[in-house]
């Protein structure tokens, strides 16, 4: 079997991803990898134009991204007390593109996420972002779905 260097975890902290999580430190732990644990914020609808009083935008993007840290943190003292061979990474942007970029950036031998497991309209509608990272990365990738 395959030795795994880097590992990218990608999370949106979730339940979902919390559960995937197990598997990829699991994984981590047993060839010794790096864990890379990944959270993309996705980018803001551009509202410029629009006028609404009291907020400023670029404000507002440092807020989300001082929120995003907090999560990670939180996170990381929850389920990482005892692993020290980790980065972690905030990027803003769409999130299947930014997490194939830092897999490619890092040169990760798998990608680990958590999958809602949406159908119907509601799948149709919003998509996947694992869904998407599945098909598009050149890096190979495994998902981890919830137990009903």
């Amino acid at each position: 079997m395959k030795d795994f260097k880097t590992i990218l975890f990608a999370t949106d902290f979730s339940e979902n991803s919390e559960y995937a999580f197990g598997y990829a430190l699991a994984m981590a732990r047993k060839y010794q990898a790096l864990l890379a644990i990944v959270h993309v914020i996705n980018e803001p609808v551009d509202l410029k134009g629009f006028y609404v009083p009291h907020i400023s935008f670029e404000s507002l993007e440092e807020e989300i991204e001082e929120g995003a840290r907090k999560m990670m943190e939180k996170f990381c003292v929850m389920h990482l007390e005892d692993f020290e061979n980790y980065q972690t990474f905030i990027l803003p942007g769409i999130p299947f593109d930014e997490i194939i970029k830092k897999a490619r950036e890092l040169s990760a031998d798998l990608i680990i996420m958590g999958t809602q497991g949406r159908s119907g309209l509601d799948h149709v509608l919003f998509g996947s972002t694992a869904e998407k990272v599945v098909r598009k990365s050149p890096v190979p990738v495994m998902t981890v779905r919830v137990p009903n």
